[in-house]
């Protein structure tokens, strides 16, 4: 008697929640070991990571200011994956719309509203130029885009960094850090007391209008059906080069929005540590939704939940912090073992003919 997979004609929308929701419970469950190992409760810990993640109003937001570039970022690689323009360097998009933006930011005797809307068009437009390279390199070239995209990265990060300790450095710091954008481009706080900022509410109005996009447009019909078959597309008539381009602005600009979010909401200026990995958390984050725009949020709030609890829970049970990226990894991991299960089902072999397994 053995086993063997077998694929789905079709996989039932609950069973892809279900699985979803299980590739996060056995990431928990499987860093739950390293936990133990650091001498601490598990149960406790994970209390403490929660609680400090969602106990209190502030604690909630501050984790859905963390979602927010994550929700971005997350959308960006979405709708990149779907083309199959496999958009590696959403990080390097997310500081090349940061700076285009910040500079833009900086222009004095704007009014804030514009000020605002021209921040979020300048990195847009620069994540979109920092996405649109690898993906000419593929169309015209046939230059991987994993490579290119990933290369770019490095590329845009240390031009950053050439910026602000070099011509951009704030002269009134002193610290390599760019000069602070006008206080006319700085986002509203929505919330006395806390940090949240008119960010959160751009992220969350991009979720819709992304699944709106990918669902009930010609466009959205055509970079799905590019990334399912694009030779069958290109006989169908859709220029898929094209569809590869329009995706890959489309992804860079929403990962270029992220880096504006940061700047206009929280620093108020280009620096070094401006994202702490959000670029490559996005890649994670998409695939636990599966590249679904709706799936983005809850997958996001996890992520900052776990980012948010994780310092709480070192100081409380001395686990170290970095067990934030342990779990995020996991979490990939798990995902991509889910995702094998939306594809197939395993059936027993050797036995009565036709028993399924699961």
């Amino acid at each position: 008697m053995g086993f063997r997979l077998e694929p789905r004609i079709s996989t039932p929308a609950w069973l892809n929640v279900a699985l979803s929701l299980a590739a996060v419970l056995a990431a928990l469950v499987l860093c739950a070991g390293l936990i133990a190992l650091a001498g601490a409760n598990v149960i406790g810990a994970y209390a403490i990571m929660f609680e400090s993640a969602f106990g209190d109003v502030y604690a909630l937001t501050e984790t859905l200011v963390k979602a927010t570039p994550l929700v971005l970022t997350g959308l960006a690689v979405a709708v990149a994956f779907r083309a199959k323009f496999w958009n590696i360097g959403a990080e390097g998009q997310l500081l090349a719309g940061a700076v285009v933006g910040c500079w833009v930011g900086g222009f004095p005797h704007v009014p804030g509203p514009i000020a605002i809307a021209l921040m979020l068009i300048a990195g847009a437009a620069g994540g979109a130029l920092a996405a649109l390279v690898p993906a000419l390199l593929r169309v015209r070239l046939k230059v991987d885009d994993v490579v290119s995209s990933l290369l770019i990265n490095s590329i845009v990060y240390y031009a950053m960094m050439a910026l602000i300790e070099g011509p951009w450095k704030d002269r009134m710091s002193g610290y390599p850090n760019s000069p602070p954008i006008q206080d006319a481009a700085n986002f509203p706080i929505l919330m006395e007391g806390t940090r949240l900022h008119l960010g959160v509410v751009f992220a969350a109005l991009a979720v819709p209008l992304v699944w709106l996009l990918m669902r009930r447009t010609t466009l959205g019909f055509a970079i799905n059906a590019v990334g399912e078959n694009a030779e069958a597309s290109a006989y169908g008539g859709i220029r898929v080069d094209r569809v590869l381009l329009t995706a890959a602005a489309i992804s860079g600009g929403l990962a270029g929005l992220a880096g504006i979010c940061e700047v206009g909401g929280i620093h108020f200026q280009v620096m070094g540590e401006i994202s702490t990995g959000y670029g490559y958390t996005g890649i994670v984050i998409a695939m636990l939704a599966r590249l679904n725009p709706l799936g983005v949020i809850p997958a996001a709030v996890f992520f900052a939940a776990v980012m948010t609890g994780a310092e709480a829970m070192s100081r409380a049970t001395g686990v170290p912090v970095f067990l934030a990226q342990v779990i995020q990894g996991t979490a990939l991991i798990t995902m991509l073992v889910a995702l094998l299960f939306t594809a197939y089902r395993i059936r027993r072999t050797g036995g009565p003919a036709g028993v399924r397994a699961t």
